[in-house]
């Protein structure tokens, strides 16, 4: 699974998710990408889903490209305990993804390979997305088909 190496601190405020992305609006590797359309947290664990099914549909042809990174840790409290004392022991990292974000790029595959692919990708994920060819996005803002 993907994780930080080491954190500046264990454990982190939820945050909010308003707002969109300041970065990674753009296809800057691949042919094809996976835009989010809804903003949400994607554990590692998703995001190792998603990439074993499109390496597995290109059978290792071609490339895949992850443009996200779960940074942030989420805490949890054991089952049936009470309130109080203190907060919860990290149980997950997320990737915090907002409406417009390229998730995951794929190059040298045909387009409907590439396409298929990326389904194969969305259906692993906890949001909506959309998959976008290099053309569609310009200026970093899906153009709606």
């Amino acid at each position: 699974m993907l994780m930080p190496k080491r954190v500046k601190r264990r454990k982190q405020f939820r945050g909010s998710m308003a707002g969109k992305p300041t970065k990674g609006t753009r296809i800057t590797n691949g042919e094809y990408g996976l835009v989010s359309t809804d903003p949400c947290w994607i554990k590692s664990n998703q995001i190792e889903a998603a990439r074993v099914a499109m390496t597995r549909y290109i059978k290792r042809g071609g490339q895949v490209w992850i443009k996200i990174f779960p940074d942030k840790p989420v805490t949890a409290k054991p089952a049936e305990t009470r309130m109080g004392s203190g907060k919860g022991a990290v149980e997950y990292w997320v990737a915090v993804v907002k409406p417009g974000r390229v998730l995951f790029e794929i190059a040298g595959v045909p387009e409907e390979t590439a396409r298929e692919a990326l389904r194969l990708a969305m259906h692993k994920l906890p949001c909506k997305c959309k998959i976008v060819s290099k053309a569609d996005l310009e200026g970093g803002v899906a153009n709606e088909e």
